[in-house]
């Protein structure tokens, strides 16, 4: 399978420069994947799709400013981007440009915050320690900024509007952004109806963004991340498989999750620690039986994760008419609920 067979044409002034204001007022495409129905709605719809003792999985990791910028010893601009952390002064960073830091560079954020490049993982990331007085993430709220998509051009007028609602535990460099879109009324709303909501975690890295480079999608290598599924999350989600009630994921994240922790028959072990998972077809979903989630970038993991609940053929045709149809893109786009 190649890459270049989840290529779609994007106009560009259909990728979403804002989030829609109220969250939940964005449009949400639904698509029925045994009748091949599509409709058109609005995301605070989507609790009519929702039955009695379905489960709804979130992921309730939470950004930090982990975009940092900061000047070599000779006065060059550098751009960090915090990864994953490796000890209390210690991250997995991405830096720009990355001639500019070799190991043993020192660089100056500000009066409060320095750094020194250590080492160089995988496929150029750098191993930067940063000095510093007091906690680091107090430092970080000060020198850090929110880290937002490059193909996002307008200012965050509101940093809060990149974080879910029910965002709890900072690690992510990036918005698991099927959330964005919940309020706090819609969840109790779904709460009502008998929905069991249930939360697992898996911090944004590299491996949800990065690029597929390679040309045959098979040799791509994703990036690990850290998740966890807790012995709770695990007995919730599982009775619901073993009951046959659904489970309904918000996010590629959530799938993820599950899925690095899933079992043959559909349930889910307690699992903490790193997954570099990659869901491409024909792979067949063993937990998630439904999906929330954005519109995704032309040939990345996320498109092709999200083949995996029909076919590529399916989700090109949905992306060819959400695009005739002027649905908004990307991380503060609309959504999908495929069902």
């Amino acid at each position: 399978m190649k890459t270049s067979d989840f290529f779609y044409e994007l106009p560009e002034e259909l990728i979403a420069q804002t989030p829609a204001e109220p969250r939940d007022s964005s449009r949400l495409l639904v698509y029925h994947r045994d009748s091949h129905l599509i409709e058109h709605r609005v995301f605070r719809d989507v609790t009519e799709y929702f039955h009695k003792g379905d489960v709804l999985v979130l992921n309730r990791t939470r950004v930090l400013p982990a975009r940092i910028f900061a000047q070599t010893e000779h006065g060059g601009a550098v751009e960090i981007l915090l990864l994953k952390r490796r000890a209390i002064d210690e991250w997995e960073c991405l830096v720009r440009p990355g001639k500019k830091c070799r190991v043993g560079v020192r660089l100056t954020v500000n009066n409060e915050l320095s750094a020194q490049v250590e080492g160089i993982v995988g496929t150029g990331e750098r191993v930067v320690k940063f000095f510093f007085e007091g906690a680091f993430e107090d430092v970080l709220s000060r020198a850090g900024t929110m880290p937002l998509p490059p193909y996002i051009h307008q200012k965050l007028a509101d940093p809060e509007r990149y974080q879910t609602v029910y965002s709890k535990e900072n690690g992510s460099a990036a918005a698991p952004t099927a959330g964005l879109h919940f309020t706090p009324e819609l969840l109790e709303n779904l709460r009502g109806k008998g929905v069991e909501i249930v939360e697992v975690l898996l911090h944004v890295g590299l491996g949800t963004f990065r690029p597929v480079k390679e040309t045959d999608v098979e040799k791509h290598v994703m990036h690990a991340e850290y998740c966890e599924v807790s012995e709770e999350a695990a007995e919730k989600i599982s009775l619901a498989k073993r009951e046959g009630r659904r489970v309904v994921c918000v996010g590629t994240t959530s799938v993820r999750t599950l899925e690095s922790a899933a079992n043959a028959d559909g349930t889910v072990r307690p699992f903490k620690g790193e997954t570099n998972i990659f869901l491409y077809p024909p792979y067949k979903m063993k937990v998630c039986d439904a999906l929330i989630t954005n519109f995704h970038l032309p040939e990345s993991t996320l498109l092709m994760l999200v083949s995996c609940l029909c076919s590529r053929e399916e989700i090109l045709h949905i992306y060819e008419v959400a695009v005739r149809e002027k649905y908004r893109f990307f991380s503060f786009g609309d959504a999908c609920l495929f069902l």
